[in-house]
């Protein structure tokens, strides 16, 4: 960027620039006129932002195509849409962008790497054998492989990754499997199962090895209904959201010990669990509870630090290998009002604040510093998907809904909406790769 000095008239910059065209020889005075002082301004202001995408999916309905729209996350602009099969259901992506999508009562799977140049030319298209209707795909395990959930065949697909996946083999597991959750670098990943009356049966979770070739090492007990599962960093535990529960009044979370490949505990939540989050520098987890669908929801945050964390230096308890549970893990520190039957909650990675999405069209943003509800953001629709993202000097939320054709952005520092970008189609889900 240039400027240019005040004090330069517009006759002198006139004759300046006849000066130094190519007809400056035939004009008299030059010579004490001179151009005017250019100076370069070097930009100002915050860093930008890193380059984010998400990526979204729709559907219009009616049999035709679903669709996938990926955006900037920073620059809040569509960079890339695509076609997928039609009744899409469940969309999913792993850190490097390799997408995958499912569909309602069909076998097909959507498979490409969303990216600015993506076109419905590059989306591959295969199946599972007939009736599998798989239900949720986890592909954070890598190169490793990739999980999808049969439910209706009781079993587990092992895929390699990419597009289209390979499929390796397909594992028996407990009736009405509903999600797998892992990591690459755990060396296990669980297949929560419902059992064979959901809602009433004790669930299950199936432990597969997670390497070279994937066996079934164990078959562990949870809560009714389990639903939903995250795992730590480290992947020292992983937690089983039970909506359920034992059969009380609450819901439970299932505690695992990947390490030992045991049960570790079971502790309480709120009424109808439905979603979790971890934020791990400060070793919480925030558990969202949908409540009865008339009163407020809730959001239950947990300590789950490990003694090798908090430990005295000389504690014989505290394996830093396989370390055990803290003195107050389990103990619950707050329990935040949220809105009317919320869906998911999304933790930001600076660990300041979480995000809750409600069916009553509202974000709740939770302040996780004092355990309270700061601000309530009205959006508008079904709320049915959260992601978030930090960023500086600002980070985003994004929000879709399942009676709406259009994605909500929300900025962090304001907590505003900033945009809204058109689906083309009702809101399915949005995933944002890190």
């Amino acid at each position: 960027m240039f400027f240019v000095s005040r004090r330069v008239s517009a006759r002198t910059l006139h004759l300046a620039a006849l000066c130094f065209g190519p007809i400056a020889l035939s004009i008299t005075g030059c010579g004490n006129n001179y151009p005017p002082v250019v100076s370069a301004i070097n930009p100002v202001g915050p860093s930008s932002q890193p380059t984010v995408y998400a990526t979204a999916l729709s559907d219009p309905g009616n049999g035709q195509s679903g669709l996938i729209t990926v955006v900037d996350v920073f620059g809040e602009t569509i960079i890339a849409q695509a076609a997928v099969a039609a009744a899409p259901s469940y969309l999913a992506v792993d850190p490097s962008g390799q997408t995958y999508v499912l569909h309602s009562n069909s076998s097909l799977i959507d498979s490409f790497t969303a990216a600015p140049g993506l076109m419905t030319s590059t989306v591959r298209q295969s199946s599972l054998s007939a009736g599998a209707n798989p239900n949720q795909v986890n592909p954070s395990s890598g190169a490793n492989a990739v999980f999808m959930t049969e439910p209706s065949l009781n079993r587990v697909a092992v895929f390699t990754g990419g597009a289209p996946p390979t499929i390796r083999q397909e594992l028996p597991v407990a009736a009405n499997p509903v999600y797998t959750v892992g990591l690459s670098t755990s060396p296990r990943v669980y297949t929560l199962s419902q059992g064979s009356t959901p809602g009433v049966s004790l669930g299950t979770v199936t432990a597969i090895e997670n390497g070279a070739s994937n066996p079934i090492s164990a078959t562990l007990p949870v809560g009714i209904s389990p639903i939903y599962g995250v795992i730590t960093a480290d992947s020292r535990r992983a937690f089983v959201v039970n909506t359920k529960g034992n059969g009380g009044t609450t819901g439970t979370v299932s505690v695992l010990n990947v390490q030992n490949n045991l049960l570790d505990t079971t502790l309480n939540v709120g009424l109808n669990p439905v979603w979790a989050d971890i934020a791990p520098a400060i070793n919480e987890l925030a558990v969202l509870n949908a409540g009865d669908g008339t009163n407020p929801g809730s959001l239950s945050v947990i300590n789950i630090a490990l003694c090798s964390q908090v430990a005295i230096v000389g504690n014989a308890e505290c394996n830093a290998t396989n370390p055990t549970d803290s003195v107050n893990f389990g103990k619950t520190l707050a329990s935040v009002p949220v809105g009317v039957a919320p869906v998911q909650v999304a933790v930001l990675t600076d660990l300041s604040k979480a995000y809750v999405a409600n069916t009553d069209g509202t974000v709740t943003v939770v302040d996780m510093n004092t355990m309270g509800a700061v601000k309530t953001i009205r959006v508008g629709g079904k709320l049915n998907w959260i992601g978030a993202v930090a960023g500086t000097p600002t980070g985003k939320v994004l929000v879709t809904a399942a009676d709406t054709q259009t994605l909500t952005i929300i900025r962090t520092d304001s907590d505003i909406v900033t945009a809204t970008i058109p689906l083309q189609g009702k809101g399915i889900s949005i995933r944002i790769a890190q």
